[in-house]
């Protein structure tokens, strides 16, 4: 991450790829040892000196991000960066940041002032391989006249509204009540009192001695004392006409960025050939090719056209056209999210396995199903590389994205105009992909539609829905909408169990594990669970997690899961939880002792899960698993 640079090293901090995806990505804020800073949009990264790939090839990922943000988007870059090995260029490649909030607090004497008072506050950051020691400093602190200058740190408040706008609070202002003081810039101070009903803190002027607590700010109460919200995207330097209230937020608070994000596994194009399948992998390498006559040419210099030495000019070409002639074709709008799914859902259930590649090999015991597991499982699959690829595609702030409506909320923007390209990053693994038989959960999708859970469940989600769309969500909408329906609580709770095993198991902790659930629609039921490795290091690949599919293993690890899930120590409280009106909660019987994993590892926040559904801890009529192997 590249900070401030005059006459100072730019670097001040360093965080993962996958950070910049899920927890501090572009408009949100990052803590910093000594203070904050605020992640800048696309417009202003440089990639000219940075190392590894220009760009992440992910032709469905690329597609989904199309359709929402538009075809200007060409590209999925991943953040750019440089070893610290690399001399001094490696300290001017990274993510840019500004400071933010603008506003510091000397910890000594509270003197409190934007950053630009020069006269006030100063910045230090000179050692190469030491950035967390980078921070503001007081100057003229009357309190500390010698040794050390006194720290001075972010003043912890902003402003924020639902449109994506973050600000500055107005302490000027709001200690004088909307007027001004007999100075233009008079001299402020803050004191924080501390306490345990929320922030106490006073802002003081200490020219005309004016005094406010921040607590008036706070709450519904508190909006009539704030300003119009003034249309800022700091991480864009644009402003811009808004109409929404700004509510005071305090710097680290979780709803202050929500990331809005896609992911695609790499696969195969169900249906196609291997080639057709490479040509998708490498297109942004190949859609220059105007003519069969250039390939010669190019086998030699183009290092993507080394995996098509297998075949000739012709064939290669023809497979160049058809891919050609299907991604120029158009498309019909589509409702919702992009359908990622389908196609890795397809290639993970076909009968024959596609050829192993670099990033996506499968394999299948040649016996099938263990004889144990015959009537849990319908197949087994080995997933000895795997390929995910995220983007980020905006962000929110107060209210969190809609996982099934990307519409819901007010998603920010990542760049001043229509984005080229999204930032992206990619991790391997390893995973086990389970199919259930369809005709075991059909027979048990008949059993529990009209029962008093399943009703109470979807009356639960109704009254969610009711609650998402709070004050700030002025949407209409049908609260059944996007129901996932019964089969997902059965396989999504089944992928639990199997989860928090396998962390006891394999040595993996569950934080290093995701799922994807494959429960299809009404219309085209799905019946497969693939649980991966999601972490962006070595970690993934070591065959801990592929080793548990083998036919032993496999039976030992189904059993302890669906056994250990008759009981818990929260019981009788979690096994006869149900959610009852008027709470708006989505799990019955679950809690963080049987169910609960990660937030990183779950894709639904913990919901939709309930053991009642699995193993006969209540009615066994309502049993996926009456009887246990």
């Amino acid at each position: 991450m590249a900070g401030r640079p005059e006459g100072h090293r730019r670097r001040v901090g360093a965080v993962r790829p996958s950070h910049l995806m899920f927890t501090g990505g572009v408009g949100a804020l990052v803590d910093l040892p000594n203070f904050s800073v605020l992640v800048r949009g696309v417009d202003d990264w440089r990639y000219e000196s940075a190392a590894g790939p220009a760009e992440l090839a992910e032709p469905r990922l690329l597609a989904a991000v199309q359709t929402l943000l538009g075809k200007t988007v060409t590209k999925l870059k991943p953040a750019p960066w440089r070893p610290d090995g690399d001399g001094d260029d490696a300290a001017r490649v990274g993510v840019p940041t500004v400071p933010f909030p603008a506003w510091m607090r000397c910890t000594a004497c509270n003197t409190l002032a934007p950053i630009e008072s020069q006269v006030v506050f100063d910045f230090e950051n000179s050692r190469k391989h030491a950035p967390h020691e980078a921070r503001f400093f007081h100057k003229s602190c009357p309190r500390k006249k010698s040794g050390p200058k006194p720290l001075a740190v972010a003043a912890r408040f902003v402003l924020a509204c639902t449109a994506g706008h973050l600000d500055d609070f107005p302490y000027a202002r709001f200690v004088h009540r909307g007027g001004k003081c007999e100075v233009d810039f008079p001299p402020l101070s803050m004191d924080d009192r501390g306490g345990n009903l929320g922030a106490n803190v006073e802002i003081k002027c200490d020219r005309c001695e004016q005094r406010r607590n921040i607590t008036e700010a706070m709450g519904r109460r508190g909006e009539q004392n704030l300003p119009a919200c003034r249309g800022r995207h700091p991480h864009l330097s644009t402003f811009e006409t808004c109409t929404r209230p700004v509510r005071v937020l305090v710097v680290g608070a979780s709803n202050q960025w929500f990331a809005q994000t896609l992911s695609s596994l790499w696969v195969p194009e169900t249906g196609a050939s291997v080639l057709a399948a490479k040509v998708a992998q490498h297109w942004p390498a190949l859609y220059g090719i105007q003519n069969v006559s250039m390939l010669p040419y190019l086998r030699d210099n183009v290092p993507a056209l080394r995996e098509f030495d297998k075949w000739d000019d012709q064939t290669l070409w023809e497979a160049l056209e058809r891919h050609r002639t299907r991604i120029d074709a158009p498309e019909p709008p589509e409702q919702g999210y992009p359908d990622l799914r389908t196609a890795e859902w397809e290639v993970l259930s076909a009968v024959e396995l596609p050829e192993p590649d670099a990033d996506f090999t499968l394999r299948r015991d040649p016996d099938g199903v263990p004889e144990p597991l015959l009537g849990v499982f319908a197949d087994v699959i080995q997933a000895e590389r795997l390929r995910e690829v995220r983007a980020l595609i905006g962000f929110t702030r107060l209210d969190a994205p809609d996982p099934e409506d990307p519409d819901l909320v007010t998603r920010a923007p990542l760049a001043r105009d229509k984005p080229t390209w999204v930032p992206a990053s990619e991790v391997r693994g390893e995973g086990i992909f389970l199919k259930l038989p369809e005709d075991l959960l059909s027979d048990w999708e008949k059993r529990v539609e009209n029962t008093l859970a399943l009703r109470e469940h979807k009356e639960a989600y109704g009254r969610f829905r009711t609650h998402r769309y709070s004050d700030r969500i002025k949407n209409t909408f049908d609260e059944m909408q996007h129901w996932p329906g019964a089969r997902f609580y059965a396989l999504h709770t089944l992928s639990h169990l199997l989860i928090r095993t396998i962390a006891l198991e394999c040595g993996y902790s569950s934080a290093s594990l995701s799922e994807r659930i494959y429960a299809g629609s009404a219309d085209d039921p799905r019946t497969g669970i693939l649980i991966y490795t999601a972490v962006p290091d070595a970690e993934g690949t070591l065959g801990g997690l592929v080793s548990l599919a083998e036919p032993a293993n496999l039976v030992r690890l189904t059993r302890r899961a669906l056994h250990d899930a008759m009981h818990c120590s929260s019981d009788p409280l979690c096994s006869g939880r149900l959610p009852q009106a008027p709470a708006d909660f989505l799990h019955g019987a679950a809690c963080h002792v049987c169910l609960f994993v990660s937030e990183t590892t779950c894709e639904r926040g913990n919901r939709f899960l309930d053991r009642r559904f699995v193993v006969p801890i209540d009615d066994p009529d309502l049993a996926l698993y009456p009887e246990l192997p």
